[in-house]
């Protein structure tokens, strides 16, 4: 695995993750809200065995990438991310990628699909409703650095994300890299969203995957796989036992859903 670092417009140190041939087919993978790239670091190499050049990023705020000096709302903006993301493509040289995305990274990919289509090649998107109306949660994501504390705050929410018992420290040491300011700044954009049209008029390849144990999302996405009827460029696909972060407790279907999604078509 290569290690990147570069320098976002507005001084943020932003890192990411390369593996696999400079010749091979670009695969983004794009984690969520409060995670960091070490949720696909295996999924990566195995895709890098496939022959897949794959770029893991850490969103600004998470794992190792950095913090702005001034933190505001508009320096979490989706349209921000989405411009560190691009960056980190230029720099490594993909100009269009397989995008993969599990919660905030598939919203980010569902925006990246309305706003610059070009650059995807296919989107994956996994733990990601096509729209949300939630309350203002901002101030809980940082009360939780106090009240129960972020190391307490981690186990239990490791615990919560998966059923995996090998997976669980995995996800517990990204909860505690994250930068509360950053995770608070994000909430305040995708609270409230709606991509239904994003996705609907998404023209290339598209792929759902739906973790059976994934409660929460589910409520929200199920009924609005409705807005998909009549669009075979999209897929749908279950994934029994799968957990918020499917990857990390679905990983065999994950994999082979993923590998579909990819690989080139076959020529005739």
């Amino acid at each position: 695995m290569e290690h990147h670092t570069i320098t976002a417009s507005d001084g943020t140190k932003l890192c990411f993750d390369l593996a696999g041939p400079q010749s091979g087919a670009g695969v983004l993978l794009c984690h969520g809200l409060c995670a960091g790239g070490a949720q696909f670091a295996a999924d990566a190499e195995w895709l890098a065995e496939q022959g897949y050049r794959v770029l893991v990023p850490d969103l600004r705020g998470h794992g190792r990438s950095g913090m702005p000096d001034r933190v505001t709302a508009q320096a979490f903006s989706p349209q921000r991310l989405r411009a560190d993301l691009v960056d980190m493509l230029d720099r490594a040289g993909l100009d269009r990628v397989h995008w993969v995305g599990n919660s905030l990274g598939g919203i980010l990919g569902l925006g990246m699909a309305a706003k610059a289509p070009r650059r995807l090649a296919s989107l994956t998107i996994f733990g990601t409703a096509l729209a949300l109306n939630l309350p203002s949660i901002g101030g809980l994501v940082t009360l939780l650095d106090t009240i129960p504390g972020r190391a307490l705050a981690a186990q239990i929410t490791a615990h919560m994300t998966t059923d995996s018992r090998t997976s669980r420290p995995l996800v517990a040491r990204m909860l505690k890299q994250y930068d509360a300011r950053a995770a608070a700044a994000i909430v305040g954009h995708i609270r409230r969203y709606d991509l239904r049209e994003a996705a609907r008029n998404w023209t290339g390849p598209g792929l759902i995957l739906v973790g059976s144990k994934d409660h929460a999302v589910n409520r929200a996405l199920l009924p609005q796989l409705t807005v998909l009827d009549g669009r075979p460029n999209w897929r749908i696909e279950h994934l029994p036992g799968g957990g918020h972060c499917a990857n990390l407790d679905a990983s065999v279907a994950w994999r082979r859903a993923i590998l579909t999604a990819v690989a080139p078509p076959v020529a005739g």
